[in-house]
């Protein structure tokens, strides 16, 4: 057949498909149901009037609470001191606490351009178990050099630059990074902090609190005159988890040591620290129903020529079989992804803006990011299409390879989402199986540097978005050989 004769085949499988209602009604019915729910999704959501998230210098959700034990600084300067003694709690019980591994607990010296959450800063600190670190802007994460304990700190800040170092013995110095810290304005505050974020425990996380001693504490440089004041920064944040019930942050000072005890964390917001938050992929779980209604109309465009037995006339007018079940394919995936496209580009941004007029926070996602989710959300829906094509060719039976989809995408997506569901688990049936192609519609990310929950039901896929839906692109491709084989072998 020549490239022309390919052509014609499309157009007479175009033809064939935009002339049967029921399947551009599917179509249409799937991208409705795209904005549907999504408008159904935005207005049902609600917030409690509580306080707004803290977001960082990059506009970006933060969790900005610890105990902070400060004085202004008015200019340049540099805060040092030796800290020992991390030790962690968890609770045990209903108003016990035992000693616990908190590797991400913090303690060490910090210059902040405020108390208020989300503003900027940059930090020098020793961990529970990650040794000793700088970070600032909530993201910027560096390792210092390994020692022993106690171990010496110290803050060098020169206008919006600051410097971290750190000792083994308060006279040999080693930098562990320098940031510029933008925003951090002519007066600051520095001094000491602990923070003791939740720890995984399960399928859950457990709150923490820590404390941490303070010796040597000194300045220089343009620091206010008086006391040290110990506050919790952010103590009603939405993002903050709060103390184990009967302890609260303090810090108590014997023999010129400072002894703080604190909780909460300085880092990125999760979903495990902002629950409440939700995401542009919560807005399109349209999607999921609209798969269901794709995957119909994929089975039915070649088993109802078997039904009516059409199959014969189709087969007779274009003898090559691969090539017409290649047509159907190519047909099927570009109607399918233009009414996902359709269905997707207008409900996000509708959803996301009825969200917002609710309340609700919806964590923030680049302009690259969205387009992403929207023709990704487009693609899988069109790759799964082929898929119910390809096996409703197997097949033969339109009810039969509609269950057969069905279950094969959205069973193991279904299971992904049970909260009970082990990460393992979750995350092993996110990876094999054809559901690992709702992978596009993730924009939250996982950090290193924040021990939390990272699964599919919190929005954490185990594959990068276009692996994932390459997983089912790959299902699709393989059913499509075999349907090939078949219509090849079998007589019509």
């Amino acid at each position: 057949m020549t490239r022309g004769g390919f052509l014609c085949l499309l157009h007479a499988e175009w033809t064939k498909f935009r002339t049967v209602r029921g399947w551009v009604g599917g179509m249409v019915a799937a991208a409705l149901m795209v904005v549907l729910i999504a408008v159904l999704t935005g207005l049902s959501s609600a917030d409690d009037g509580g306080p707004d998230v803290p977001i960082g210098p990059d506009g970006s959700p933060v969790t900005d609470s610890f105990y902070f034990v400060h004085r202004p600084m008015t200019g340049d300067g540099s805060v040092t001191a030796s800290v020992s003694a991390l030790r962690s709690s968890l609770p045990q019980g209903l108003a016990e606490l035992r000693p616990g591994s908190v590797p991400w607990s913090r303690a060490g010296l910090i210059i902040k351009a405020g108390t208020r959450p989300g503003s900027p800063y940059a930090a020098i600190m020793v961990t529970g178990g990650h040794g000793v670190r700088m970070q600032d802007a909530y993201t910027g994460d560096m390792p210092g050099p390994s020692g022993a304990s106690p171990r010496w700190l110290r803050l060098d800040r020169s206008g919006d630059t600051v410097t971290g170092l750190a000792s083994a013995d308060g006279a040999h110095w080693t930098r562990v990074g320098t940031v510029r810290v933008h925003g951090l304005g002519p007066s600051a505050q520095g001094g000491p902090f602990v923070a003791s974020p939740p720890v995984v425990q399960g399928m859950g996380t457990s709150g923490s609190v820590s404390t941490a001693v303070f010796e040597d504490l000194h300045v220089q440089g343009t620091w206010a005159n008086g006391d040290w004041k110990g506050e919790q920064v952010g103590p009603r944040s939405p993002t903050f988890s709060g103390y184990p019930q009967n302890v609260s942050g303090s810090v108590t000072e014997e023999d010129g040591r400072l002894t703080v005890t604190g909780a909460g964390d300085i880092a990125p917001a999760v979903r495990e620290t902002l629950p409440t938050g939700g995401t542009v992929g919560e807005i399109l779980t349209g999607a999921f129903a609209a798969l269901v209604a794709v995957a119909v109309v994929g089975t039915q465009f070649i088993t109802a020529e078997y039904r009516r037995k059409l199959i014969h006339v189709t087969l007779a007018a274009s003898p090559r079989r691969g090539r017409v079940l290649l047509a159907k394919a190519i047909v099927l995936w570009t109607v399918t992804f233009v009414a996902g496209l359709a269905g997707a580009a207008v409900a996000v941004p509708l959803g996301v803006r009825l969200a917002r007029a609710s309340g609700v926070y919806i964590f923030p996602v680049t302009f690259a990011t969205e387009l992403r989710v929207v023709t990704g959300v487009a693609a899988l829906l069109a790759t799964a299409s082929v898929l119910a094509l390809a096996v409703g060719a197997v097949l033969r039976h339109g009810p039969g390879a509609v269950t057969a989809v069905v279950v094969g995408i959205v069973l193991p997506h279904v299971l992904v989402a049970i909260p009970f569901m082990p990460a393992s688990a979750a995350n092993w049936l996110a990876r094999v199986t054809p559901a690992a192609a709702f992978a596009v519609q993730q924009t939250l990310v996982p950090y290193d540097q924040v021990a939390s929950i990272y699964t599919p039901y919190e929005g954490y896929y185990p594959l990068p978005p276009w692996a994932g839906l390459g997983v089912l692109a790959g299902y699709a491709a393989a059913a499509l050989a075999v349907a090939a084989v078949l219509l090849h072998r079998r007589d019509a």
